[in-house]
C-alpha cells in the first residue's frame, strides 16, 4: 500500500493499533483472555467485539505480539515451569516487538481491505485477501513457534472471503491463532462466531477516554462534556469528530432542527452544500452519523421523559425536549432514523449527489416534525 492511501485499519490522525503504547479501559478483555491461555484452554479462533474505536485492533496486535514473545512451554525444563503470565505486556526491546513494528514478524499475518487492480481501496476484503494465507501457512516455522493472524475487520469480508476464512476456523492449522476485529458481529456467518471465542469490549469512561486520546496526534478540544456525549466512549470516534469538526457540524445540525417545524432552509442547503464540497467525503460521511445520532438522542429524549445527559451541543437539551416530548413521538423519531439511514445508505451506493441526500435527509425529519406537531 503506497504512502498517500490511508490504512483502513488506522483512524487518521491516531497511531496505528500495532504502534499504541497501552491499551485504556479493557482490562476484563485482556484478563479474559489471559485465563484462558493460564489454563492451557488457548482457542484457535477468537472475536473481539464492541463498538468500533474501543480499543479492538489495539488488544488484537496485543494478543499477537504476546503470543509470538512468549515461548512455548513444551516442558518445565530444569528448574520447572515458569510462573503464569499477568500482563499482555512485552518489553519494546524484545525482538518481536521490533519486527512487528517494522512490519516484519514472520510469524503474524494481518488481513485488511487491499488495493485493486487500479491502486485504489477495495471497499471489502476479496477471496484472495484470504487465500494468500495458504502460503503463510505454508512457509516453515523457523523457531517451531506460533503464528497469528489478524483480520480487521471481519465485518468487511465478502461471502467468498467468509467461506474461505470459514474452512480455516474449521481446519486451523497446527499453532496457529486467528484474531478476528468485528465491529457488528451479527453480520457475520454464524459459523464463523460459533467457531471463535468472544471477547466482548466496551465503551471507554471519560477518564480511560482522556487517557487514551493523550497517546494520539489530537488535540484534545476544552468541550469534554461535548465530546463524551457524541463519541460515546469510543476513542476513533473522538478522534473523527476533533479532527473533521464534528463538533461544530453538530451544534449546526441542533441549530437547524430549532428551527422545526418551520426549518431554516438556507441554513439546511448550506450544511448540504459543505457535504458536497470536494473531499469532503469523510465530512459527508461524519454528518449522516451525526445526523443518525440527534435522531436517536430525540427518541431516547421522548421514551425516557428526558434529554440525554450530557448535552452534544449547546441548546440541545432544549431542543430535544420541545420536538420529542412524548412516547409516541419518540416513536416517530425512531422510524424515521431507520428510514433515512437506509435511504442514505442506498444513495451512496448509487452515487447519488451527496447535497441532494442531505437535503433529502432534512426534508424528511421536517415531514416528521410536523406530524409530531
Amino acid at each position: 500500500m503506497s504512502d498517500d492511501t490511508p490504512s483502513p485499519d488506522q483512524v487518521p490522525g491516531a497511531p496505528h493499533p500495532r504502534e499504541t503504547a497501552r491499551l485504556f479501559g479493557q482490562d476484563a478483555a485482556e484478563d479474559a483472555f489471559l485465563t484462558a491461555y493460564n489454563s492451557d484452554r488457548l482457542h484457535h479462533g477468537w472475536l473481539l467485539t464492541g463498538p468500533r474505536g474501543v480499543g479492538k485492533a489495539t488488544l488484537a496486535w496485543r494478543i499477537a505480539q504476546f503470543l509470538l514473545a512468549t515461548p512455548l512451554a513444551d516442558n518445565e525444563g530444569l528448574f520447572g515451569a515458569p510462573p503464569p503470565p499477568a500482563t499482555l505486556d512485552i518489553d519494546p526491546d524484545h525482538p518481536v516487538a521490533h519486527r512487528i513494528q517494522a512490519g516484519a514478524e514472520p510469524g503474524l499475518a494481518a488481513i485488511t481491505r487491499s488495493l485493486n487492480d487500479q491502486g485504489r481501496l477495495r471497499g471489502e476484503i476479496v477471496v484472495d485477501d484470504i487465500r494468500k494465507l495458504g502460503k503463510f501457512f505454508g512457509l516453515s516455522s523457523a523457531d517451531g513457534g506460533r503464528r497469528v493472524v489478524i483480520v480487521d475487520s471481519a465485518d468487511e469480508m465478502n461471502v467468498s472471503a467468509a467461506n474461505a476464512l470459514l474452512k480455516m476456523l474449521e481446519e486451523p492449522p497446527a499453532r496457529t491463532t486467528l484474531l478476528l476485529v468485528s465491529h457488528q458481529s451479527s453480520r457475520l456467518l454464524p459459523t464463523i462466531r460459533s467457531r471463535c471465542r468472544s471477547l466482548r469490549l466496551g465503551p471507554l469512561g471519560a477518564d480511560d477516554m482522556q487517557a487514551a486520546l493523550s497517546q494520539t496526534s489530537t488535540n484534545i478540544p476544552d468541550q469534554n462534556e461535548y465530546l463524551a456525549a457524541l463519541a460515546a466512549g469510543s476513542v476513533g470516534d473522538a478522534v473523527r469528530l476533533i479532527n473533521l469538526g464534528g463538533f461544530e457540524i453538530y451544534a449546526e445540525l441542533i441549530g437547524i432542527l430549532g428551527t422545526l417545524p418551520r426549518m431554516d432552509r438556507q441554513r439546511a442547503l448550506a450544511l448540504a452544500e459543505a457535504a458536497a464540497q470536494r473531499g469532503a467525503a469523510e465530512r459527508f460521511e461524519l454528518l449522516l452519523t451525526l445526523i443518525d445520532v440527534a435522531l436517536s438522542r430525540l427518541a431516547l429524549t421522548g421514551a425516557t421523559g428526558t434529554p440525554p445527559v450530557p448535552e452534544a451541543a449547546p441548546n440541545e437539551s432544549e431542543t430535544l425536549a420541545r420536538l420529542s416530548a412524548s412516547p409516541d413521538q419518540a416513536r416517530r423519531w425512531a422510524e424515521v432514523s431507520a428510514t433515512i439511514t437506509a435511504r442514505a445508505r442506498h444513495g451512496q451506493a448509487v452515487n447519488l449527489d451527496p447535497a441532494a441526500l442531505v437535503l433529502d435527509t432534512v426534508f424528511k425529519i421536517q415531514e416528521t416534525a410536523g406530524q409530531n406537531r
